[in-house]
């Protein structure tokens, strides 16, 4: 494909982009008293509003024109007909499919092991499936890492007020004390383990498994309770029994490891929640899959977070992209964006294998409100770069705005995206500072350091409320907004090459550090800082 920057859409923008850059979005409102309404989308309980982005008509239908140049309608109909769009490993990205309902025609297999899920979650909860002692299951420990920890993790948490008797514990990093410090905590007779690895094969997830399992051992099981203990969600069947695993829960090539979470890698949000919530969090994401498909571009919520997105790092200069969500069950969101937009979406050779000639993903991070206005919105309001945030507001139950930290947590939410725009008044902060007597030098230094000038970007996405439903509608949105990124910079969002090569290196250095293998040419940082922690160990 031609270089990007030279087509006609892109160009388009390269010059609104330049004209708008100039121009004030709390201007835009005065002149245009309907454009909150203008720039707000909604979609299966999920509201956008991004009329506090520096947007107009002519960048909105810019940004369609850029879509369609980069085929987007043909690319979003071989996206939902499963064909093989992750080009570089010839398959599929076909999590859409795992989040049809139970009646609607499904790839082979997909109700056979959505009805084994069932029926397993539904013994585990009523009591029926027993460990090695007799006792039934208290404690669900999930053990995997990257997309087979963090999507599960994210929904246990944000919906942590339906879990009934069975509790959930999560298990990602390789550091001893993130399972040590759960085991501890544990009845190993009312413990089960999930060991989720799609290869059996993960460094990090096998080596905490293995302690776990021995675990079990020394606190009374035997071999033969191993299977009472533990159950997999993997492909590889050999690797899994020879663990002593006899019941695994399956899925496919085409299910990548950040978009997993509405397979059976999802089988600790049904434990600890139950099927039914499971299963209302695929409808909602299948809810956002059908308005995705059918909406046109410019009616489209999940093609416009990505739209803006592109024009905010591409023609705006934002390197970074940061989410709030105001909601302390949410406090694990931006994590799991992190992964989902910057592991899919941070290359930099397109489709084609040529070089990208632009930049593709911004970094991602944020974290929960009210905490982040203590920790880095200074930054975001006075820093040198602008960054364009994300809140994430969710409605709570009818009945919550009569507690005050309810509405303090909604004013400040919507405070901050205000004050993101407007900046300080100038005029009104001198009157300020000289009522409090200031004049000359003195108010000129104070008025310098309280002084910004707003005009920073954000998009507010509402939810009608927090639940299974509207959650999944939610991490959907997110889903295609890194599709139709992928389909604009020509890049396959469906790859993760560049976390093979780290692992490839740690396994030639955990060999060596065991005396297994030969020291291989390491630079002279590396030889240095090994020698050092052989140093320490021994010590």
């Amino acid at each position: 494909m031609n270089d990007l920057r030279q087509t006609p859409a892109w160009r388009e923008l390269g010059v609104l982009g330049a004209e708008i850059g100039r121009a004030r979005v709390d201007s835009m409102f005065a002149h245009d008293p309907q454009r909150a309404e203008r720039f707000t989308l909604s979609a299966a309980g999920i509201t956008l509003d991004y009329s506090k982005q520096r947007v107009d008509p002519a960048v909105m239908a810019a940004l369609g024109r850029l879509a369609e140049q980069q085929r987007f309608h043909d690319a979003r109909r071989s996206l939902f007909a499963g064909e093989a769009i992750n080009n570089s490993e010839g398959r599929a990205a076909w999590h859409i499919a795992l989040r049809r309902p139970n009646d609607a025609p499904l790839h082979d297999g997909v109700h056979e092991v959505r009805a084994a899920m069932a029926e397993f979650v539904d013994d585990v909860r009523r009591g029926r499936w027993l460990g090695y002692t007799g006792a039934p299951i208290s404690d669900v420990v999930n053990i995997g890492i990257g997309g087979s920890d963090l999507g599960p993790r994210l929904v246990c948490d944000s919906l942590a007020q339906l879990r009934q008797r069975i509790h959930c514990h999560f298990v990602a990093n390789v550091d001893p004390a993130d399972l040590d410090d759960i085991l501890i905590r544990m009845d190993p007779e009312r413990t089960l383990f999930i060991v989720t690895s799609k290869s059996f094969g993960t460094a990090e997830t096998l080596a905490n498994a293995e302690v776990a399992r021995q675990w079990l051992l020394d606190n009374g099981a035997t071999e033969a309770d191993i299977s009472k203990h533990f159950v997999a969600v993997s492909t590889n069947k050999d690797a899994v029994r020879e663990f002593g695993i006899e019941r695994m829960f399956g899925f496919w090539d085409w299910v990548g490891g950040r978009f997993s979470l509405w397979s059976a890698v999802g089988i600790s949000i049904a434990l600890g929640l139950g099927m039914d919530v499971f299963e209302e969090m695929l409808a909602g994401a299948h809810a956002m899959d059908n308005h995705f498909e059918t909406a046109p571009l410019e009616q489209n919520l999940p093609a416009t977070l990505a739209l803006v997105g592109i024009w905010n790092n591409n023609f705006l200069g934002l390197p970074t992209h940061v989410v709030v969500p105001y909601a302390q069950r949410l406090a694990a969101l931006p994590a799991f964006l992190q992964q989902l937009e910057m592991e899919s979406n941070g290359k930099s050779v397109t489709r084609d294998g040529a070089p990208t000639q632009v930049e593709t993903v911004p970094t991602v991070w944020g974290s929960v409100g009210t905490n982040a206005q203590h920790a880095f919105f200074q930054m975001l309001h006075q820093g040198v770069l602008a960054a364009d945030v994300d809140f994430v507001l969710p409605l709570s139950a009818a009945g919550s705005a009569d507690d005050e930290r309810e509405r303090q947590r909604v004013a400040n939410c919507l405070a901050q995206a205000e004050a993101l725009m407007r900046g300080r008044d100038t005029k009104a902060l001198v009157a300020e500072l000289t009522a409090e007597g200031l004049s000359g030098t003195a108010l000129e230094k104070r008025l310098a350091a309280r002084r910004f000038d707003g005009n920073r970007p954000s998009s507010m996405l509402l939810m009608d409320r927090l639940d299974a439903r509207t959650l999944g509608a939610l991490l959907a949105a997110y889903e295609h907004k890194v599709f139709v990124q992928g389909v604009v910079w020509n890049i396959n969002s469906f790859d993760q090459w560049g976390v093979e090569l780290g692992k490839t290196m740690a396994g030639q250095l955990l060999g060596e550090l065991e005396e297994r293998v030969g020291a291989v040419d390491h630079d002279g940082s590396t030889d240095a800082l090994l020698a050092r922690i052989r140093q320490g160990w021994k010590s």
